[in-house]
């Protein structure tokens, strides 16, 4: 029973985390908007809030009303992990500083951050996200919620890099710059970005 509350003051510290995240991304949106920047709608940001918060509630009800058991060496791995996706995505923030923000925004022109982890990778945020849903509810065995919210996850990431993508090469130098960078997994090199969408 202790672990339970436990794990779920872990979630609820994560809903917070989100919650100044978004008060965040709202004073960059509104720093790039004032550089000349521009917004790309087509970004699905709605289904990603839904998601989030789905999943939320589908670990924590999970873990409470299937009375999922506490496995100390799985817990161990999947706050190993979940940590691991925390600061994938803190450094990325740290990378792109006042460019980082939930929507899908470019400034047209501008050079784009190739510091930090994006000297190795196109979307190290993204892959902090992915270690976050698959692992953050198996700290208490919330297995369905993993598998069920990694895979709506895998669907959503795949629309957002496509439109992310095609909005940074069409206004910035991201086709360039990031051309021989592969998207999740360090030195292993993936298909060239182009103009298009993949």
């Amino acid at each position: 029973m202790v672990t339970k509350y436990i794990f779920s003051g872990i979630v609820v510290a994560v809903i917070l985390q989100r919650l100044v995240e978004v008060r965040l991304s709202d004073r960059h949106k509104a720093e790039i908007l004032k550089r000349g920047g521009q917004e790309h709608g087509d970004n699905l940001l709605g289904a990603v809030k839904v998601l989030q918060v789905s999943w939320w509630i589908a670990m924590i009800a999970e873990v409470w009303y299937l009375d999922r058991p506490f496995m100390p060496v799985l817990a161990a791995v999947a706050l190993t992990a979940t940590i691991a996706g925390q600061v994938l995505r803190y450094l990325s923030m740290q990378a792109l500083e006042w460019r980082w923000t939930l929507p899908i925004m470019t400034v047209p022109g501008m050079p784009v951050a190739e510091s930090g982890l994006y000297r190795y990778l196109r979307h190290p945020n993204w892959l902090g996200v992915i270690l976050e849903i698959a692992f953050l509810p198996l700290i208490h065995g919330a297995y369905l919620t993993a598998i069920a919210f990694s895979l709506a996850n895998a669907w959503l990431m795949s629309k957002r890099i496509q439109t992310e993508e095609r909005a940074l090469s069409e206004n910035t130098n991201y086709a360039a710059a990031f051309a021989n960078k592969p998207r999740f997994i360090p030195f292993i090199g993936w298909r060239k970005v182009t103009n298009t969408t993949e």
